[in-house]
């Protein structure tokens, strides 16, 4: 049976997913204009999210922001899932080992969802792009390749039919290449970028699967000049370890994959 789509729902939700993205907030037209709607059509779907707490206008600058109700729907989808838990005591341990920032995301079709990121408690050199909320293309993070690592060749071009596109001068413009990069990610685990989407940043990421499915990702940010042979190989045994023991956890619990996940629809 043919899924439909209801319009006005799907707009409340891309309102969501938006400003989720954006935490400084974001004007009525600019909100418009990002989702390709009409403003008189969007108006009566933000003064309704807006009275319902689920947005918030700042009256000054006249910008839309996250309100407290979605915030409590959040911290009560976080608060029934242990498992989410187990998975930031994980990322807090590495980042104490480390000192370097752990993040942990999921696959949105094309595009990495982060939904937890711990900072070391040190000055962080280098501001990551990225925060919870935040999407990124798959393709040019380290989070991503491991998402993506299942994918083959014909996967890729499916899911970005339009070609790849570049952040930096280091990104990965080629699906062939990237293919490649994702076979190497099934030999040992550990997937890479340097500089692909920030410069003078380096990842290192690991796959966290179940049942042979691919549930999330969990990755270290380094900066390159902090990125010696030493530091690396820490990441690297950090990162295997937390794998071993998140999905020692998840076979345990009988992890329920959908509610982490997005079902992986590569023809939408």
């Amino acid at each position: 049976m043919e899924r439909t789509t209801h319009r006005p729902t799907e707009r409340v939700l891309n309102i969501l997913e938006l400003l989720a993205a954006h935490p400084e907030g974001l004007t009525l037209t600019g909100i418009a204009e990002a989702i390709k709607a009409p403003k008189s059509t969007i108006f009566p779907i933000i003064q309704t999210m807006l009275d319902r707490r689920f947005i918030f206008l700042d009256k000054p600058t006249l910008k839309y922001t996250v309100g407290i109700a979605s915030f409590c729907v959040g911290a009560s989808y976080s608060s029934n899932k242990n498992v989410l838990e187990f998975i930031n005591n994980e990322i807090k341990y590495i980042v104490s080992e480390i000192e370097e920032t752990c993040q942990m995301g999921i696959l949105d079709r094309g595009s990495v969802l982060y939904i937890s990121k711990v900072d070391p408690d040190k000055k962080i050199d280098i501001r990551l792009i990225s925060h919870v909320g935040k999407r990124l293309p798959a393709y040019c993070t380290a989070l991503g390749k491991a998402l993506l690592y299942q994918f083959d060749l014909e996967d890729l071009k499916l899911l970005y039919p339009e070609g790849l596109k570049a952040y930096t001068k280091n990104t990965i413009t080629n699906l062939e290449i990237l293919a490649q990069q994702l076979n190497q990610v099934k030999e040992d685990n550990i997937a890479q970028e340097v500089e692909e989407v920030t410069e003078h940043l380096r990842c290192l990421a690991v796959p966290l699967s179940n049942n042979g499915e691919t549930v999330a990702a969990l990755s270290i940010s380094i900066p390159t000049f902090r990125a010696t042979e030493e530091k690396l190989n820490l990441a690297k045994s950090l990162l295997l370890s937390a794998k071993k023991k998140i999905e020692t956890y998840f076979a345990a619990v009988n992890i329920d994959v959908e509610s982490l996940t997005f079902k992986n629809e590569l023809y939408r």
